[in-house]
């Protein structure tokens, strides 16, 4: 079983990337193996809109979505996690996004794979850029699992949002339970998952009122 992490952040080690490594813990503890795809490392040319895909049922631009194209088809789950720019997605994880087209013709070759979804923001626009991955799924036929929004601005500060890290290794794991279980949502997961943290953690969802986790310090000699 294999998870596909793809990560629309150019800044590595930011907030959206310690999400999704999040989800990958997650993910490998229900016995999944995890690849992660950094969108900014690879070259990636903007849809033309030239409509070669839907008559020679293959894009026609030689870069490096040609691989891409590859990991997307070979997994059996695929995790978005993306910070937001301007209420929604930076511009060359929407030219990738752009590029899936292809993979509708000749059949949909993304479907009955799951997706999930972590979405990172400073303050608004999290709902807005989740969404776009939503009609993602639809389009590709793939099967929904829960989404994460999590708040930072500033590297590295999405680890005070203790409920967005929760929500994280969750997702994983109940992305790679849904592959395993046969693509429907496991019983442990009879909420949503910003629900099922609030109950199981004790966390609210609001940054504001949660408390960060202090590190484990080494225990005294």
């Amino acid at each position: 079983m294999k998870i596909l992490g793809v990560l629309g952040s150019p800044r590595k080690n930011g907030n959206s990337e310690i999400l999704l490594n999040e989800a990958f813990k997650g993910a490998k503890d229900a016995g999944a193996e995890t690849e992660l795809l950094r969108v900014s490392d690879w070259n990636i040319k903007p849809c033309d809109g030239c409509r070669t895909c839907s008559e020679k049922l293959k894009c026609h631009q030689d870069d490096d979505m040609q691989i891409l194209y590859d990991k997307l088809r070979a997994a059996d789950a695929i995790i978005f996690a993306t910070p937001v720019y301007f209420w929604t997605i930076p511009g060359y994880f929407k030219t990738f996004i752009d590029r899936t087209f292809a993979l509708v013709y000749p059949n949909a070759q993304l479907a009955n794979k799951v997706g999930g979804v972590i979405v990172v923001a400073g303050r608004t626009g999290e709902t807005q850029t989740s969404s776009l991955f939503y009609l993602f799924f639809q389009v590709h036929h793939m099967f929904s699992a829960d989404y994460v929004h999590g708040f930072g601005l500033l590297k590295g500060e999405v680890k005070q949002d203790v409920h967005a890290m929760k929500s994280s290794w969750e997702l994983g794991r109940q992305v790679s339970l849904m592959v395993k279980q046969g693509y429907r949502f496991p019983e442990e997961y009879d909420r949503a998952i910003h629900a099922l943290v609030r109950k199981k953690y004790g966390v609210p969802i609001s940054p504001a009122m949660q408390t960060p986790e202090k590190p484990e310090l080494p225990a005294s000699s």
